[in-house]
């Protein structure tokens, strides 16, 4: 399969445009997210649109997919008009900052796969960096995009290094936003953990904390708990 076509179950992603590419973190974040009653979805930063196309799979929402960057953009728009959803997705080429602004935009549930790199060095090439890095979105920024797009009783979904997501958890109730579930990613049973999954809601409510494991004791040796989690869309599980 080339570098730039990745094939799931009830669609492909065409990635040639787009600085980034498919990847594990987007794949667990659109398999974890739970669309039941959702009418409307958000998707921040959508890049390919890999997890708009993951979250209509599974959902009759109407969903908005919006990224900053014109590659992702022209992609995200090119991969929705091939699926057999297309009908239920809208691809925007627009910031966070500015849609935000918008009248008489809400959400019952709005996702993000953000950038998360604050002070590590960046990448050479600059969408990518840009996909990569905060600049152009700082968490607070996207907090306050979510306060003023989400739903009263709607869910916000999100995926960060462990490191990060401890800071975005504090700006996040600093902002009246609670987190209400956590998902602990560990890549393999001999590594550290990795990545959290985390949704957040208005208001506090009873926690739910698990972990979940990728791989076994050895690369491409998946756990069971991850095929089950991503096997409505790798043709492998």
């Amino acid at each position: 399969m080339p570098n730039h076509e990745f094939v799931f179950k009830q669609f492909k992603i065409n990635q040639d445009k787009c600085a980034m590419k498919v990847g594990t973190d987007a794949v667990l974040l659109g398999s974890w997210v739970n669309t039941a009653n959702a009418e409307s979805i958000l998707d921040i930063g959508t890049g390919t649109g890999i997890i708009a196309l993951m979250l209509a799979q599974k959902s009759n929402a109407i969903i908005d997919a919006i990224d900053i960057d014109n590659n992702a953009f022209i992609q995200a728009t090119e991969n929705v008009a091939d699926c057999k959803w297309k009908n239920h997705i809208r691809v925007h080429h627009v910031s966070l900052q500015h849609f935000a602004t918008i009248p008489n935009r809400k959400y019952d549930l709005i996702v993000s796969n953000p950038p998360y790199f604050i002070d590590s060095s960046k990448a050479s090439e600059e969408s990518r960096s840009n996909a990569r890095h905060t600049d152009q979105l700082p968490y607070v920024d996207l907090l306050k995009g979510v306060l003023q797009l989400l739903n009263a009783g709607g869910k916000f979904y999100v995926i960060l290094p462990t490191k990060e997501s401890e800071q975005f958890r504090d700006i996040a109730e600093e902002h009246k936003l609670f987190l209400t579930k956590l998902t602990r990613v560990v890549t393999r049973t001999d590594k550290p953990e990795k990545r959290w999954l985390m949704r957040f809601e208005f208001t506090r409510k009873s926690f739910s904390e698990d972990s979940i494991i990728i791989e076994a004791d050895e690369r491409h040796s998946y756990t069971d708990a991850y095929k089950e989690l991503t096997k409505d869309y790798y043709l492998n599980f």
